[in-house]
């Protein structure tokens, strides 16, 4: 099976490619411009592995939470790339793909919402299968869901922004890594077991994961 993922939920612009368990993959830190690059790392990483967008089997995509527009820009191209290759595809949330790259089996995984708020989850490893512990969520720091337990791994942006959210889950948490974005090769090893299991929609289904339809602070509310 070969499966192309696409992940811009972030600064960073990641592509990979799944053929049979091997991932070829290419990431890069491109702020803004996602939708200048990312056509180009994808033809990149399929030239690299030898294999043309008509031959792969499914595409995945970063669904969020994240950036409005590099999610949108996600999903878009995910769509398009599916319409023409005439394959199905999947949704990944880039909170579970946090998890996945960690290499950890207990995850808090936490990225930045702006506005003073974080995308938050936290998800548990059985065997090959990751178990949701916390559904993801928007909320404030102060807000941030209880979760039982120990052991816990910390990663994402969400820890980098806020001393609060460390210090809120410290008890509980071996380690950290508040510098891990969500990344494709990722994305396409939790895709590879949903395609497998029979998941996958058609392009005209795809949707992306907001959790919140607000952008921007009003002018009142940055002054306040």
């Amino acid at each position: 099976m070969k499966l192309l993922a696409i992940e811009t939920s972030t600064e960073y612009c990641s592509v990979a490619l799944w053929q049979d368990g091997a991932v070829t993959a290419r990431s890069e830190m491109v702020g803004q411009k996602h939708s200048e690059v990312l056509l180009a790392m994808v033809d990149a990483v399929l030239k690299a592995a030898g294999c043309k967008i008509r031959e792969v089997d499914g595409i995945a995509f970063g669904k969020g939470p994240g950036s409005f527009t590099g999610v949108r820009i996600a999903c878009g191209v995910a769509q398009g790339l599916a319409l023409g290759a005439d394959v199905q595809v999947v949704g990944v949330c880039t909170l579970q793909a946090l998890a996945e790259a960690s290499g950890k089996d207990k995850v808090i995984a936490a990225l930045d919402a702006r506005m003073g708020e974080l995308y938050l989850a936290a998800y548990q490893k059985d065997g090959d299968v990751w178990r949701t512990v916390m559904e993801p969520c928007l909320c404030k720091v102060a807000e941030a869901p209880e979760i039982e337990g120990e052991g816990w791994f910390g990663c994402g942006s969400g820890f980098a922004v806020s001393d609060a959210l460390q210090r809120r889950y410290a008890f509980q948490m071996d380690g950290l890594d508040a510098h891990a974005v969500p990344q494709a090769a990722a994305v396409v090893r939790l895709a590879a077991l949903e395609f497998e299991q029979g998941r996958a929609v058609d392009a005209a289904l795809a949707l992306p994961l907001y959790l919140r339809d607000k952008v921007a602070l009003t002018t009142r509310e940055r002054a306040a």
